[in-house]
């Protein structure tokens, strides 16, 4: 997919999230509340406008593309349950999703690096895509190489996450273990989904 490589505190301000969490992004939109652009009078949004400022939010935060997101709205229209709450648990169960979240990455687009570079092993095995779904006992370990392990070892003590009831990690061995999926409860991202789903509904 196309990855987006411009000004990362710009999309937080316009989204008035914390989509991107780099220092940098998160300092810049601290001392701007603003929306980037002209300052002129604020217009109260259309319903188009909030479905899609929310439909952007998943994309920026979890690094799809518009296919990839209309991949996984297809696969969870069918199922029985909240769908959006199901797209979002997908989302969640992506592998870079879990590695940002277990403390072995600072940041989503850092775990997607990590991935693609073959930091990563999942179950013993070399996984270098970072939408890989993963499983109830899954393991992902880091790569036995010395500057590798010193990187991530670093990175966990920096990255000031919290527990999950889903992901057991050790920081002395890098290892995070996958206990379950992650429910409504476990969905880190703010965002009113439910018009998201009518808008891709359409």
């Amino acid at each position: 997919m196309a990855r987006y490589h411009g000004p990362k505190a710009r999309i937080n301000r316009r989204l008035k999230a914390q989509v991107y969490e780099d220092s940098g992004s998160r300092r810049a939109s601290d001392r701007r509340d603003n929306p980037p652009g002209m300052h002129t009078r604020p217009r109260r949004p259309s319903n188009y406008g909030l479905a899609l400022a929310e439909k952007q939010k998943i994309k920026h935060y979890y690094g799809l593309g518009e296919r990839q997101l209309r991949r996984y709205f297809g696969r969870v229209s069918h199922k029985k349950g909240n769908t959006g709450e199901l797209l979002l648990m997908m989302c969640e169960g992506r592998l870079d999703n879990v590695i940002r979240r277990s403390g072995l990455a600072k940041t989503r687009p850092q775990a997607r690096q990590g991935i693609t570079h073959g930091h990563f092993f999942v179950n013993g095995v070399k996984v270098t895509t970072p939408s890989y779904q993963v499983s109830p006992g899954d393991v992902i370990t880091v790569r036995n190489k010395e500057k590798i392990q010193h990187l991530y070892q670093f990175t966990s003590q920096e990255a000031g996450t919290e527990p999950l009831d889903w992901v057991t990690f050790d920081p002395e061995t890098l290892r995070a273990t996958v206990q379950g999926l992650p429910g409504p409860s476990d969905i880190s991202l703010p965002v009113d989904v439910n018009i998201v789903i009518e808008f891709m509904s359409r």
